[in-house]
């Protein structure tokens, strides 16, 4: 028979719980649209955009940089090997986006390597895609009440996964996902105590804050949270605007030149380290028939923009890929006996004169 006061026995000793809390985590370079900041544990990233503006991909892209290791058998992956949290409240998920990501990961590190030798880079590595595969831990909420009983289980579910220390990332996707459910709420006190706070959309917002900020203490780690995007003044949004039969709907790329508005209470807006805004780009604005997107960090603000197409799975940046078609523009002028433009010559000549 067990003693009546072994459920206060201690998991860990002070020491332990020490060494865990202000171990040194490991830094993570992620790609782009990540590239601009340098994120570490214990950063709040809002990842805020339209639907589509690939929000999850980018969730995605983030948790295979994560999951994969450093190396493996000879072959760089540039991840850390470490197990990430996500946690869907969109419910519109699907598991299997990852793994083909993730597959297509492992082929195109190989690819380089066994193009030379065999010329074959449709094989992956199982092994290796399972043990990655291990480490995404993925759970499903359907409101807000699922969603703060997973919070308040996170630390011990944390703990079974090599004693936390190798989870590194908490997705979530998306943060508001049951705003209007949550408005919905009555805003009565719940029973006779009069010590219960009222049920309303602050308090489980204020309560999800809370429960987050109690799992980085005792756990460290970076969080990833998107959220759909809202453009234009408040009445645009929550009032219903009476259109006559002949006049035009609005062009929803059209809001997305307004500025940003946060709908989310004050408490969360508080608790956001990092936010980034992703924009549709037109239809014109298409690199190689692929829709191409924007990013703009509002939170720190930097004074610069970004642009990213997305192919089947992956995220390519419009940047890199111009460069490389820039430089094969060059080549192949040089090949073809052209010269370059009398301007350019012009400015060289005119860098010269001011440099001597």
């Amino acid at each position: 028979m067990t003693s009546a006061f072994s459920w206060i026995a201690a998991d860990e000793t002070a020491e332990q719980a020490l060494v865990r809390i202000y171990k040194k985590r490991p830094f993570l370079i992620f790609p782009p649209p990540f590239h601009r900041l340098p994120l570490r544990a214990g950063n709040v990233v809002e990842i805020v955009g339209p639907s589509p503006s690939a929000k999850t991909l980018i969730l995605i892209q983030a948790a295979i940089n994560c999951i994969l290791p450093k190396e493996w058998k000879g072959v760089s992956y540039g991840g850390l090997e470490r197990a990430v949290l996500f946690i869907d409240l969109d419910c519109r998920f699907d598991v299997s986006s990852i793994s083909r990501a993730l597959q297509r990961r492992i082929i195109d590190a190989n690819g380089l390597r066994r193009s030379s030798l065999k010329g074959n880079g449709n094989e992956y590595d199982k092994e290796l895609f399972v043990s990655s595969m291990r480490r995404f831990l993925y759970t499903r909420c359907y409101n807000s009440f699922e969603f703060l009983a997973t919070l308040k289980t996170l630390h011990h579910r944390i703990q079974q996964e090599k004693g936390g220390s190798a989870v590194y990332m908490l997705l979530i996707d998306s943060i508001g996902a049951f705003y209007w459910m949550d408005r919905a709420l009555p805003t009565s006190s719940t029973g006779n105590n009069n010590n219960r706070k009222s049920l309303s959309l602050q308090t489980v917002v204020e309560t999800v804050v809370q429960e987050i900020q109690r799992l980085l203490v005792a756990h460290p780690m970076l969080v990833l949270a998107t959220k759909s995007a809202a453009f234009g003044d408040k009445q645009s949004i929550t009032e219903v605007i009476r259109k006559r039969p002949d006049e035009k709907m609005p062009d929803p790329r059209d809001a997305q030149n307004k500025p940003h508005r946060c709908f989310m209470p004050s408490v969360w807006q508080s608790f956001v380290s990092h936010r980034m805004l992703l924009r549709a780009l037109d239809g014109e604005s298409k690199h190689q028939n692929r829709p191409t997107f924007s990013t703009e960090w509002l939170l720190p603000p930097l004074n610069c923009s970004d642009h990213f197409t997305v192919n089947d799975v992956w995220i390519c940046s419009v940047r890199i890929a111009s460069i490389f078609f820039i430089a094969n523009l060059i080549v192949s002028s040089f090949a073809a006996g052209l010269s370059l433009d009398p301007q350019m010559k012009c400015r060289r000549k005119c860098s010269a004169v001011t440099k001597r």
